[in-house]
């Protein structure tokens, strides 16, 4: 028991920070509110999402015989700062993460381990924004008077919301029931993870397609990541530069050479698919304006 006794605790601090999170809100028509119910549809939701990403990758990794921890969740609650006042935790959680601790042993097996997190956590997310836009509500713009947080839909969200909600007013804005949020969440953090990109998720599912020729998708994601930094977004400046030093490091597997059969290859253009549907370059577009007068 003493073994497990951090990711324990790490996982009871996420769950009391998620339940916050979601249980506090600034309304958008003005006061503070918190509300249990709302708070633990949050929780249970994206706590789900994580755990389900997790153990895609833990139980795949028990599959090939790579010693792997078990997930460390990772709390982010509000936090108070002297002189500065509160700073806000947009999720309530900075994800998960496990700990390979020994080599792969082949390409199949480095990029079944690398699939299994995201599709999971993909597959999951659907559901809940599906459950959670029907609890949404629809208020007139006029009525807002701040305290939200606006988010940008990934192409996968308006897609669903447009079949559940249907056709929403130019005066009105949709403000999202917290399981539909979690499922929101749950699509950042994939689309995260799935960057073609060193030793992110994406990274493991390149190189098991493309050996030691992914170095060239590495450079290519990491300019356009650039692009989308200097020019669009500032706000992705730290993941940017975080990819640039580890961006290119990807340990190779004992069996390099075996390549993956057609039924993989095809695995990983839908996990690609699900990439470009779940990631949007300014998720908070509210703070993009902000940065870029920093940035100036």
């Amino acid at each position: 028991m003493r073994r497990y006794k951090i990711h324990i605790i790490l996982f009871i601090l996420t769950v009391a920070s998620t339940l916050f999170v979601g249980g506090a809100h600034l309304s958008l028509t003005g006061g503070f509110t918190f509300s249990i119910i709302l708070g633990l549809s949050y929780s249970f939701s994206i706590m789900l999402i994580l755990l389900g990403h997790e153990m895609g990758h833990y139980l795949m990794s028990q599959k090939y015989r790579i010693r792997a921890t078990l997930p460390y969740f990772l709390p982010f609650p509000h936090i108070y700062i002297p002189f500065l006042g509160w700073l806000p935790s947009p999720f309530g959680t900075l994800g998960a993460v496990i700990r390979m601790e020994s080599s792969v042993s082949s390409r199949k097996a480095l990029f079944d381990t690398g699939v299994a997190g995201p599709l999971t956590s993909f597959i999951l997310s659907i559901p809940a924004i599906v459950i959670g836009l029907k609890f949404s509500t629809v208020i007139p713009i006029s009525h807002i008077k701040g305290g939200g947080i606006r988010l940008a839909d990934p192409l996968i969200f308006s897609f669903i919301q447009k079949l559940v909600m249907q056709d929403i007013p130019s005066n009105c804005e949709v403000v999202l029931h917290p399981i539909a949020y979690a499922g929101w969440v749950g699509l950042f953090v994939t689309s995260l993870n799935l960057l073609p990109i060193g030793q992110l998720d994406g990274g493991h599912v390149v190189y098991g397609l493309f050996g030691k020729r992914s170095r060239v998708i590495f450079l290519i994601a990491i300019v356009v990541m650039a692009f989308i930094t200097v020019f669009y977004n500032p706000g992705w400046f730290l993941l940017l530069i975080l990819i640039i030093l580890f961006g290119f490091r990807h340990p190779a597997p004992l069996d390099d050479e075996t390549p993956l059969g057609w039924k993989r290859k095809l695995l990983g253009g839908v996990v690609f698919l699900a990439f470009f549907l779940s990631f949007t370059p300014t998720p908070f577009p509210d703070y993009v304006g902000d940065l870029k007068e920093i940035f100036r």
